[in-house]
C-alpha cells in the first residue's frame, strides 16, 4: 500500500526536480519559462480565484463526463447488439471523432449565445463520449454467441442477458475508457474556458495569465489542472474496484 502511494509522488518529485535544473540550467527567467519554484507565490497571490474558478472547472467537467457515460453507453449497446447500427453509426462516429473539437468552439459559442455552462458541459461531453461508446460496443459485439443462445433458449429477455453476461464482460473495457474520457473532458472543459470570451474557470485564469504576461500563474493553471486530472481519475480507480476488482491483476 505505501509504495503505491511512494512511487508516483516520487515520480512527481523527480519531475519537478528536473523541470527546475532544466530552467537553472538555462538561464530563462519566469517570462520566459517558469520553475516549479515560482508557482507557490503565484498559488498563494491567487488562492481564493484557484478554488473558485478551480470549482467551476470541476463541476462543469464531472457533468459532462456523467453525461458522456450515459450517453456513449447507450450507443455502445446500440452498436454492440445490432450489427446493422454498428455499420451505420461506426463512420458517423470515426468522423464525428476526428474534427478537432476546437474548430467547434465558436460554433457553439454562436449558437447558444451566452450559455456558457451549457457550452462547457457540451463540449466536455462531446470530447469525451467516443471512447466510452467505442469500449462498450466492442465488449459487447464479442461476446460468446453460445452464452447469448443458451440464455435466450432459456427464455432469458435482452435486458437480463446484458445484465448477467454482458455487463460483467464489459466492464473493465468500459472502465479503461472512462479513465481516458475523464481527461479528455478536462480538455474539453478548458477549450470553451480559455476560447470563450466570457469565459469562466482554469481555462480563463490561464487566458488571463498569457494576457497580462504572468508566467507562473499560467503554469500554476497548468499545474492545478494536471492536480485536478490526476484526482479524476483516482476516482474512476476507485469506482472500478469497487464494481469491477475482480478483473484487476495486481502485478500485471
Amino acid at each position: 500500500m505505501l509504495s503505491k502511494i511512494a512511487t508516483p509522488v516520487l515520480a512527481i518529485l523527480v519531475f519537478l526536480g528536473l523541470w527546475e535544473l532544466l530552467v537553472w540550467a538555462n538561464g530563462w527567467p519566469n517570462y520566459k519559462m517558469a520553475s516549479p519554484s515560482d508557482l507557490p507565490p503565484a498559488f498563494w497571490k491567487y488562492k481564493e480565484l484557484f478554488f473558485l474558478m478551480g470549482w467551476q472547472t470541476l463541476w462543469r467537467t464531472v457533468v459532462g463526463l456523467f453525461l458522456a457515460v450515459i450517453v456513449g453507453t447507450l450507443i455502445g449497446m446500440i452498436i454492440g447488439f445490432s450489427k446493422l447500427a454498428r455499420d451505420a453509426l461506426y463512420p458517423l462516429l470515426v468522423g464525428f471523432n476526428a474534427i478537432p473539437k476546437a474548430t467547434l468552439v465558436p460554433v457553439i459559442s454562436l449558437i447558444f449565445i451566452g450559455q456558457h455552462d451549457f457550452n462547457t458541459i457540451l463540449m466536455a461531453f462531446m470530447i469525451s463520449f467516443f471512447p466510452i461508446a467505442v469500449s462498450v460496443g466492442i465488449g459487447l459485439s464479442t461476446l460468446e454467441p453460445e452464452y447469448r443462445d443458451i440464455l435466450r433458449a432459456l427464455g432469458a429477455s435482452r435486458f437480463t442477458i446484458f445484465r448477467k453476461i454482458a455487463l460483467p464482460k464489459t466492464l473493465p473495457e468500459f472502465f479503461g475508457a472512462l479513465k481516458v474520457s475523464a481527461t479528455l473532458a478536462f480538455i474539453g472543459t478548458n477549450l470553451v474556458e480559455i476560447v470563450s470570451p466570457h469565459g469562466r474557470g482554469l481555462g480563463a485564469l490561464f487566458k488571463s495569465g498569457e494576457t497580462n504576461g504572468d508566467y507562473p500563474l499560467m503554469f500554476a493553471v497548468l499545474i492545478a489542472l494536471a492536480v485536478l486530472g490526476i484526482l479524476l481519475y483516482y476516482a474512476v480507480i476507485f469506482l472500478e474496484r469497487s464494481f469491477a476488482g475482480w478483473a484487476d491483476r495486481e502485478g500485471h
